[in-house]
């Protein structure tokens, strides 16, 4: 297993190095961007069976380390819904912004929605 670095545990060490406060492991946002896809599967609107749902690929663009304190919030956008063989498969976009609507990262994910049967 690696060493945590200093910036993720010591406010005087992430200070040093210009940072606000501690600095989240950058897949801290993966946290974000499922509760917002989540929220986007599960709404009977979408009309996808949560139970078919596969995670098929994900990317992360960084614009700015997360940080003790931060107040994130996440806009979900669906880019594209493409169907094959009755396979869905829907590609979402998280934009992980701060209140005050920095930005922090971008979160893209592939959902794999097999079909019934």
């Amino acid at each position: 297993m690696g060493a945590t670095h200093p910036a993720h545990t010591d406010p005087v060490v992430a200070r040093a190095l210009g940072h606000a406060d501690v600095v989240a492991p950058p897949t801290y946002a993966v946290k974000v961007a499922q509760l917002a896809d989540r929220q986007f599967v599960t709404d009977p609107a979408a009309g996808i069976d949560y139970s078919r749902v596969v995670h098929g690929e994900q990317s992360f663009t960084h614009h700015r380390p997360v940080v003790a304190g931060d107040r994130l919030v996440s806009v979900l956008h669906v880019d594209a819904v493409r169907e094959v063989r009755g396979t869905a498969m829907v590609t979402t976009r998280n934009e992980i912004t701060t209140e005050d609507g920095e930005p922090v990262t971008t979160v893209v994910s592939m959902l794999v929605v097999r079909p019934a049967g």
